[in-house]
């Protein structure tokens, strides 16, 4: 199973029931640990490693565990092992120390990236922006970007 942690707690009775059942199951994600069901916490720390977002983590932490499933069985000792040492090797947790930025300077930055390229997009925008070290997040930069365009 790959689950949100809303799903998780979602399901709990659910999950409660599956695992005292002594039948083989594996979480990836969830919320906590269930008696009966080996569970592989989430890891933001991998998303480097594996790419995309935190929204969907879950799912490529599950195809990354598939690939260590060398012996075919998805609960065994030696896959447990092989996932987890690489997990322990590729984790790198992320550290944003960025700086806020008020409306009136996100606004400009936003000019300034649409003048030096006309088809600059709202995503190349928001990654240069917190590259530079400075914080926005998402769907206000998104609102911001749509009020500066809409201003042309």
């Amino acid at each position: 199973m790959v689950l949100s942690e809303v799903y998780a707690k979602a399901m709990h009775a659910e999950l409660l029931a599956l695992g005292a059942l002594a039948a083989e199951a594996l979480l990836i994600g969830g919320d906590e640990d269930i008696a009966g069901i080996q569970r592989v916490a989430s890891d933001a720390g991998l998303r480097g490693a594996l790419g995309g977002t935190l929204t969907s983590l879950n799912v490529r932490m599950a195809a990354s565990w598939l690939q260590h499933c060398e012996d075919r069985r998805l609960t065994s000792t030696a896959t447990s092992n092989s996932w987890h040492q690489w997990a322990a090797s590729a984790s790198n947790p992320e550290r944003h120390n960025r700086e806020p930025m008020s409306d009136e300077e996100v606004i400009a930055f936003i000019k300034r990236g649409i003048a030096s390229s006309a088809r600059a997009s709202r995503t190349r925008l928001l990654r240069d922006l917190r590259d530079s070290g400075r914080a926005c997040e998402q769907s206000r930069f998104a609102g911001l970007f749509n009020r500066t365009m809409g201003q042309k």
